[in-house]
């Protein structure tokens, strides 16, 4: 088995820790994983994405066109990630929450409207599937929990085959006890947000 995955948003939500969780899942499960990351601007808001390797894999970045699962935490950078690296079959998980950019907020550009961005997704992977990650995670009281949400959602791909129970039990080790219910809340909410969403 080979699965690319990229997780990808603006600093602050969580990207590389849900890329972690995942990294750390397989291996538990009995593959090989390989993680690596990329960062724009060192602050919260600077771009940031996180490739995840599994499997008979030894490089720590996916090539381009080769992402079997891009996760979107936020849509523009989906869509900035996914233009490069998804694969033709590929599936983009786009939460529709935009974090605006600075240059947005004072007026100095425009921010693409989000039916275009999904528009250019299609052109680009197999599959682009919406769960809005954002709304889900403050809905069930865990507004942070929103990675945890999208990491569930990619679960609801089928595509990351071992069990869910793996996983649930990395989620529950990082982080504090007071927050595992939540979380595994935020994950199995998001597995059948988007399982919803394809039905």
């Amino acid at each position: 088995m080979e699965l690319n995955v990229i997780i990808c948003g603006v600093g602050g939500q969580g990207s590389v820790r849900a890329s972690h969780i995942l990294a750390e899942a397989a291996i538990n499960a009995g593959n090989r994983a390989r993680v690596g990351e990329t960062f724009g601007a060192a602050m919260r808001g600077g771009k940031v994405s996180s490739h995840v390797r599994i499997g008979d894999v030894y490089g720590p970045l996916v090539r381009e066109r080769s992402a079997d699962i891009i996760v979107a935490q936020e849509p523009l950078e989906g869509l900035r990630i996914a233009q490069k690296y998804a694969s033709p079959n590929g599936v983009v998980v786009l939460n529709p929450a935009p974090v605006y950019p600075v240059d947005v907020s004072t007026g100095n550009a425009a921010y693409p409207p989000i039916d275009e961005i999904e528009e250019v997704l299609r052109g680009v992977a197999e599959k682009v599937v919406v769960v809005d990650g954002t709304k889900i995670a403050g809905d069930i009281g865990n507004p942070r929990s929103m990675n945890i949400v999208m990491l569930g959602a990619a679960y609801g791909t089928g595509l990351i085959t071992f069990d869910r129970q793996i996983l649930l039990d990395v989620i529950a080790s990082s982080f504090k006890p007071k927050f595992k219910d939540l979380n595994e809340q935020a994950f199995l909410v998001g597995e059948k947000a988007y399982k919803d969403a394809i039905s």
